[in-house]
């Protein structure tokens, strides 16, 4: 059989150096005929032979049939019903069909580029550091970090958090919107359980998004896809935030976290080829947010035991004893706690708020005023006792 480099050279010598047919022949020793046919051939010369055929051929109609009536079942299965029926072949030649023909069978989702308005979404999700966080004490905590990207800048903004409840959640959420300062039209969320669970926004996020006068978007189950821009944030924030860092406590993780985020959005985007800032300038221009007045405390109203003490997340505050027995409504912020009398609303406790656990916070005050109180107490149930000198005693008994 001629190969691909004689017929290039017999093709070369008719162009190249101009010779006959004829005197090719005499120079390669190839017949006349097949030098007029490498002449003619436009397309090199190329072996082939009718297929031989396949072991699975008699089965590939039947894996067809399987396939249609389930494309989700799996080749394995496949192969082990198709042994039932007499096949004896191979498991890569096998799986390699089924793969082959199974998206005739089964649909794929497909994505398309979604074009976004300026200040139209803001996708919103949690993202669990891989390490607990120091939170004083010698201790460390679970924490979550409440992310936040506007779809369209593709600005950044994220919390962090210590639970998953819907007020630690939104006030994480009220913090990224501040910083971003865009009020979207929509907020994007995932079914996160003090968010949407079962796919149905909670009264607590209903009340929030109310007061900011925004709308939500609550996406399907198990659809990651939906707020991919988030996802792959997430996935920068493990690759380029997290590693060789070290926190002091939860305050420095928030500040190096602010620091990173404001980096990040200084740099050019891959994909919209813009600076975020820029882009995040101009979606504050066109629907600015203002001041973010939302009220996100946590509520609770108890009586005051004797022992003047509340427990709040784990820990045991002190509030001022003077109001013993009396109700108060104690709030919880991210920052402080606070306890008011519901009768009079007076401030019966105030305290920077601890996520380290099983501590006891006392106030100063509060300490003094209980040991004034015991002193009174004491002072109260003193007798004065007459004493008499030791001879009159003497003097008795002699």
């Amino acid at each position: 059989m001629v190969g691909v480099e004689q017929w290039a050279e017999v093709r070369r010598m008719k162009r190249v150096e101009g010779l006959s047919a004829r005197a090719i022949s005499r120079r390669t020793g190839l017949a006349r005929d097949t030098v007029s046919k490498l002449l003619a051939a436009q397309t090199p010369p190329a072996y082939s032979r009718a297929p031989a055929g396949s072991i699975l051929d008699p089965f590939k109609d039947w894996i067809c049939e399987q396939l249609d009536d389930d494309p989700t079942t799996t080749s394995q299965r496949l192969r082990e019903l198709a042994e039932e029926v007499g096949y004896q072949g191979g498991k890569t030649i096998f799986d390699d069909y089924v793969r082959e023909i199974r998206p005739r069978y089964l649909a794929k989702r497909t994505f398309q580029r979604t074009i976004y308005r300026p200040a139209e979404l803001i996708q919103c999700d949690l993202w669990e550091p891989s390490k607990h966080v120091p939170v004083g004490w010698g201790q460390t905590r679970r924490g979550w970090v409440v992310t936040s990207q506007s779809c369209w800048s593709r600005a950044f903004a994220g919390t962090l958090i210590f639970s998953k409840e819907a007020p630690d959640i939104l006030a994480g959420l009220a913090r990224n919107l501040q910083r971003l300062g865009v009020r979207a039209e929509k907020l994007v969320w995932d079914r996160e359980s003090a968010i949407a669970g079962h796919g149905r926004p909670t009264e607590a996020f209903l009340s929030f998004c109310g007061q900011l006068q925004v709308g939500w978007i609550i996406l399907d189950a198990g659809d990651p896809e939906a707020k991919g821009q988030l996802e792959r944030q997430h996935d920068y924030l493990e690759k380029n935030f997290e590693p060789r860092r070290h926190f002091v406590n939860h305050h420095d993780f928030q500040d190096q976290l602010d620091r990173w985020s404001e980096k990040a959005n200084g740099r050019q985007h891959r994909t919209t080829r813009a600076v975020p800032a820029d882009r995040l300038a101009h979606e504050q221009e066109l629907r600015p947010l203002g001041q973010v007045a939302v009220d996100t405390d946590k509520r609770q109203v108890i009586r005051v035991p004797q022992q003047p003490l509340i427990r709040v997340d784990r820990n045991d505050y002190s509030i001022d004893p003077a109001f013993a027995g009396r109700r108060v409504e104690i709030r919880v912020s991210q920052r402080e706690i606070t306890a008011t009398v519901l009768d009079t609303g007076e401030l019966a406790a105030r305290h920077a708020r601890i996520f380290a656990g099983h501590q006891t916070i006392i106030d100063p005050a509060h300490q003094d005023r209980l040991e004034r109180q015991r002193q009174r107490r004491r002072q109260r149930h003193e007798v004065d006792v007459e004493q008499r000198p030791l001879s009159v005693y003497d003097q008795l008994i002699a």
